[in-house]
């Protein structure tokens, strides 16, 4: 189960590499991916493979977990881990019904330097 969500969140910085991730969950009227840089840099969440991947839909998340609003999430003063294992935000789900956030950091935590990589402009041939 682990290695699947790696899976899942390798394919999804892949795809958003190569410039096809965010563009290709809009057009399926996903909300592409999101990367988080607050409280740290970087965190990836990827609307697809929660909404397909895992048939979930998105008034489970919106507006009661997060708000609809890009970026405002962000700016809440307790976005963060301590929040996360009192059950706000992703501390929700996960830890409870999906798997915890005190194992497999890489799953969601890419880094500075993923972060780096993921913000260089894509080359067109």
């Amino acid at each position: 189960m682990k290695r699947w969500g790696l899976l899942i969140v390798l394919l999804a910085v892949v795809l958003l590499v190569l410039g096809a991730g965010p563009a290709a969950a809009e057009q399926a009227g996903l909300g592409g991916d999101v990367i988080f840089t607050k409280p740290v840099k970087a965190v990836v969440f990827s609307h697809k493979s929660h909404v397909e991947g895992l048939s979930m839909s998105c008034n489970a998340c919106h507006d009661k977990l997060f708000s609809m609003d890009s970026g405002a999430t962000e700016k809440r003063a307790d976005f963060n881990h301590k929040s996360f294992d009192k059950g706000k935000y992703c501390g929700a789900c996960h830890g409870k019904t999906a798997s915890p956030m005190n194992a497999q950091c890489t799953n969601c935590h890419i880094g500075v330097k993923g972060h780096a990589k993921l913000s260089k402009p894509v080359k067109k041939p």
